[in-house]
């Protein structure tokens, strides 16, 4: 069985919940990522989208060189762990609704980000069910 530990982004960028919203959003442009995890220290503590900068943020008048990754991000962030199945993954993707969860190790640690895509390119487990239920209207 394939863990998501063989197919995570490993090298991930984070940002600090007291960082601002343009400082979030360079990252994400240097980086070309449209989400990043945020940490309180070193704990995980929610995710920050672009869409959330765009929508949370900035369309509420909220100014990016003062406004802070905590006042846009989502805190019930959802995980899973790096000894995890492909196929319990895509699972609580499709349960939850999401295209990407980060990544934590035993000892709770953020050791990697796994996207719809990641399942979908660097392994062979069938996305196409997760697709589906992560795509239809909310329960």
């Amino acid at each position: 069985m394939t863990r998501i530990a063989d197919i995570m982004t490993r090298s991930i960028a984070v940002v600090q919940r007291d960082e601002t919203l343009q400082t979030a959003a360079v990252r994400m442009r240097d980086l070309d990522v449209g989400a990043l995890p945020v940490v309180d220290g070193g704990a995980l503590a929610g995710m920050v989208t672009d869409r959330d900068i765009a929508i949370r943020g900035v369309a509420e008048g909220m100014i990016p060189q003062e406004a802070l990754v905590s006042d846009v991000m989502t805190e019930a962030v959802r995980w899973c762990l790096d000894s995890d199945t492909v196929e319990q993954v895509l699972a609580q993707m499709g349960d939850e609704q999401v295209r990407r969860l980060a990544v934590l190790d035993a000892e709770n640690q953020i050791v990697g980000i796994v996207s719809l895509a990641d399942l979908a390119t660097k392994q062979s487990a069938h996305t196409d069910d997760a697709l589906r239920e992560i795509s239809s209207p909310d329960r």
